[in-house]
């Protein structure tokens, strides 16, 4: 279908992509290492239960922790090993989490679901939740729970925007996995019993809008290269025209489900293969790492292994990102473990990462002007460092922030306004769970 141009939406910024360091790379796919540790917190909601013990011989694909609740998932061995060890560690973000470690043993052995032949809607949705798959993108939220709306939906859309800086694994799949991707879009509106289908991608990957022309139930879009370009609400009205309101407003009460290309894909290998969501790609990018590569990577593989396979460190980089510059979390040092949303491992340089120290606000305003949710993050910023955490919310309306970093990519006096509205998030959760306590 021949494609169309998006609409404009309110706000954002234009950061130099970087993407030319690994676009061209094509997919390829790292040897599994000789031990991983797999987290049980793979998911938005609450760490998976482990449902092997010490000493447990286990397969690739083979269930190893239980989803704990709606919002939660499976989580599968992404080698053949022995689980040498159930242990807590601090996570990537600061966080104490559960990792099962397993020791590979160099085998293939494979614990695969059956595949599915004309599958039903319900098989789909049972398909979807079996095999762990949650989205991509870099939220996490479970796929099963996203193909099961509360309200009424008619419309399916992909995003392949990935506006994010760096980023380059979810262009490559659209170039080398294009007809994977559709049947698993084509998957998941049957589940959603939906027959719209709109894939949005940013003008800046006219490879991959070519790829998808030829299919004549997508409906290609082409948006904006503009940042944040791929957020579900900025999304859904760019390709359809419909907004979204604030939360808890959710693009299904516009009638809308929007899923990453690379969840398409991983539907489709479930679906067909049945294949649980083990492995994902990742982008290592940076202008200190020696081989820029998106890399087919087992979910539990230590950060230090993913970058010897990349050649290493060119140069001592500045600033180590798990995740995209502009919504990913900085290391501090490599000892940590791909998730099923590990989207890039970026290695920067002292010219390419902002490491300069903050200055008092200068009450410019730029932040609110860029701000694509209309909000006021410096009202946050104020209350939150005054420790008023509720005048916080109140004025810079806090919960509605999608934490796209806009406003802190902007700021010339270099304020960590995310993390203040993180902050703000987590003591407004807190005040609000202590009161339905009472």
């Amino acid at each position: 279908m021949k494609a169309v141009r998006g609409k404009y939406y309110f706000g954002g910024v234009h950061p130099h992509g970087r993407k030319e360091l690994s676009s061209a790379s094509p997919l390829e796919v790292m040897p599994a290492p000789q031990t991983v540790a797999i987290s049980l917190s793979q998911s938005l909601g609450r760490p998976a239960v482990p449902a092997v013990e010490k000493g447990a011989e286990v397969k690739i694909g083979e269930l190893i922790a239980r989803a704990d609740g709606p919002i939660s998932s499976d989580v599968f061995s992404s080698v053949c090993g022995t689980v040498e060890d159930i242990r807590e560690e601090t996570g990537a973000g600061g966080a104490a989490e559960k990792f099962i470690v397993i020791k590979n043993n160099g085998k293939d052995d494979r614990a695969f679901l059956p595949p599915l032949s004309s599958p039903s809607a319900e098989e789909i949705k049972t398909r979807i939740r079996e095999a762990g798959i949650v989205g991509l993108g870099g939220a996490g939220f479970p796929t099963a729970v996203k193909v099961s709306p509360r309200t009424p939906v008619d419309t399916l859309i992909l995003n392949g925007a990935e506006c994010e800086p760096y980023l380059t694994c979810d262009h490559r799949l659209m170039l080398e996995k294009t007809d994977e991707i559709v049947r698993g879009a084509r998957y998941l509106a049957a589940a959603l019993g939906v027959k719209e289908i709109i894939i949005g991608i940013e003008a800046n990957k006219p490879d991959a809008i070519e790829k998808f022309e030829p299919y004549e139930d997508i409906k290609v879009v082409i948006l904006k290269k503009q940042y944040p370009m791929g957020g579900e609400k900025q999304l859904t009205y760019v390709t359809t025209g419909r907004r979204i309101g604030l939360p808890p407003a959710l693009p299904a009460d516009v009638g809308v489900v929007v899923q990453n290309v690379a969840t398409a894909y991983a539907v489709c290998e479930a679906v067909e293969l049945g294949k649980p969501l083990y492995e994902r790609v990742v982008t290592v990018s940076g202008k200190a790492v020696k081989e820029p590569k998106n890399v087919w990577v087992k979910l539990g593989t230590q950060i230090k292994d993913v970058i010897e396979y990349c050649g290493g460190e060119l140069s001592a980089p500045k600033k180590v990102v798990q995740g995209g510059p502009m919504t990913g979390v900085a290391l501090a040092n490599y000892d940590v473990y791909t998730h099923k949303t590990t989207s890039g491992i970026l290695l920067m340089t002292a010219d390419e990462a902002a490491a300069e120290e903050p200055t008092p606000c200068l009450n410019c305003g730029k932040c609110a002007d860029v701000c694509p949710m209309h909000l006021m993050p410096m009202n946050t910023a104020f209350y939150s460092a005054a420790g008023d955490f509720e005048a916080a919310e109140k004025y810079g309306n806090t919960l509605a922030c999608i934490e796209c970093g806009a406003c802190e990519y902007i700021c010339p006096a270099k304020r960590p306004l995310i993390q203040a509205i993180r902050k703000t998030k987590a003591e407004i959760r807190k005040l609000r769970q202590g009161g339905q306590k009472k």
